[in-house]
């Protein structure tokens, strides 16, 4: 931006500056060539004088001989019926015309032009006075003149472009600025602020970014405030469910019912303990294995597999799989993807678990995803659920700088998944659990 801008400015000003001096150029040419006639014409007139007193011959000769211009040889008169007195330059036929006309002309010749004064003696003739100015005399102080104009042009546009780049530097330093903290404000550092410099633009954006990032933060923290209520409201039925629980009579659906309280509990106070410190000092923080939280999640799953009759395996495992997330976002992504395979398949519908170091994909063998876009559209569901839990393993994708993954299984229905580097290759060891 700082090279557009003296790029600019250099432009502009190269064209004032032509603008300005090819006329004052030429209107320098002029008045050297104006400067020299008007010589020619003094001296001319003062012949002419001497014409009006006395014409005689040797008078004239004395004359022309103590002017400047006939002491070098550029001065004549032409006498009608006699020879020219002094040094002529031009032919005869231009002096006759010169006489015919009678009113003053100048006559291009060789090495210079020649001023010509017809005047009238007292006795009717005309008579031509010639005064010879050389082509150096017309153009004397011309090259100098350029040389001062070009001179200048060169300081003028060169202090312009100058002034120009320290204008620039502090625009592009304030825009600059305005940009970076942009980009960290983006990257979470929710206390970034600025100070307003430059133009009164760039320092009106600047106050408006800050007034931004002040209403950002406000937001944010009646968001989890608000996140952090809604939780902690959800404690009172979750005893009495609790209570409920541990009215059941002993067996596996009371244990997983017991579980599942647990896990709401915790997951509870995560999200109170998160929405009050920040997603972002919470993730930057924590990370938690993927094959550890995915191994206690089937463990609960297995459960309803076994209920419902599903065949499942395991894919993979074999080693940690660490991930920049806190282990409970974790859970809610596999619990996402099992729970998919669980509401949207019959029964007895078989699915796979691969995990490694590429990533997580769960497939089955169920009717697919006909529409994959839309699938991931949040609040949208085709199968009358929320329409949420995609989303949700969408956005932990991203977190980890991943990819989700939907396609058609190896199955004959739905892989959905995150893919972390490169595509899973799945290995030759399967543990397979029931």
């Amino acid at each position: 931006m700082r090279w557009a801008l003296n790029r600019l400015a250099l432009a502009i000003t190269s064209m004032v500056a032509l603008a300005f001096l090819v006329p004052l150029a030429v209107a320098t040419r002029q008045i050297a060539y104006d400067r020299a006639i008007s010589d020619a014409r003094q001296q001319a007139t003062s012949m002419v004088t001497v014409l009006g007193v006395d014409s005689d011959l040797v008078t004239l000769t004395n004359a022309v001989a103590s002017t400047a211009a006939g002491s070098e040889g550029r001065l004549a008169l032409h006498l009608p019926g006699a020879a020219p007195i002094g040094t002529s330059h031009l032919t005869t036929t231009t002096v006759l015309r010169a006489a015919e006309e009678r009113r003053a002309a100048t006559a291009e010749t060789e090495g210079g032009v020649a001023y010509l004064q017809p005047t009238v003696l007292t006795d009717g003739r005309t008579v031509v006075v010639e005064v010879f100015v050389p082509g150096e005399e017309t153009r004397r102080g011309v090259g100098f003149a350029w040389l001062a104009l070009g001179g200048l042009a060169i300081v003028l546009v060169g202090g312009s472009t100058l002034l120009a780049d320290r204008l620039g530097s502090q625009l592009v330093r304030s825009t600059r600025q305005l940009a970076a903290a942009s980009r960290r404000l983006g990257g979470g550092e929710l206390n970034e602020r600025i100070t307003p410099t430059g133009p009164r633009e760039l320092r009106d954006a600047a106050s408006a970014f800050n007034t931004m990032a002040d209403d950002l933060r406000r937001l944010l923290d009646r968001e989890r405030e608000l996140a952090a209520d809604l939780s902690h409201r959800l404690r009172t039925p979750l005893t009495g469910l609790r209570l409920d629980v541990e009215a059941m009579p002993p067996g596996p659906i009371a244990e997983r019912m017991r579980q599942a309280c647990d896990l709401l509990d915790e997951e509870l106070e995560a999200i109170i303990t998160g929405a009050r410190l920040g997603s972002i000092e919470k993730r930057g923080s924590q990370q938690c294995d993927l094959v550890e939280v995915l191994a206690d999640r089937l463990a609960f799953w297995s459960v309803l597999a076994e209920d419902q009759e599903r065949p499942w395996e395991v894919v993979g495992g074999n080693e940690q799989v660490l991930l920049p997330m806190p282990a409970g976002e974790v859970i809610l992504v596999v619990d996402a993807l099992l729970g998919n395979v669980f509401s949207h398949t019959p029964d007895g519908t078989a699915f796979r678990v691969s995990v490694s170091a590429s990533g997580l994909l769960v497939d089955d063998a169920g009717p697919g995803i006909p529409d994959p876009e839309q699938a991931v559209t949040r609040g949208f569901s085709g199968a009358g659920s929320t329409g949420l839990g995609l989303d949700i393993v969408r956005r932990a994708a991203e977190t980890v700088h991943g990819q989700l993954v939907i396609d058609r299984s190896p199955l004959g229905g739905a892989r959905i998944g995150i893919l972390l580097h490169a595509p899973v290759l799945e290995p030759a060891e399967q543990r397979k659990r029931r």
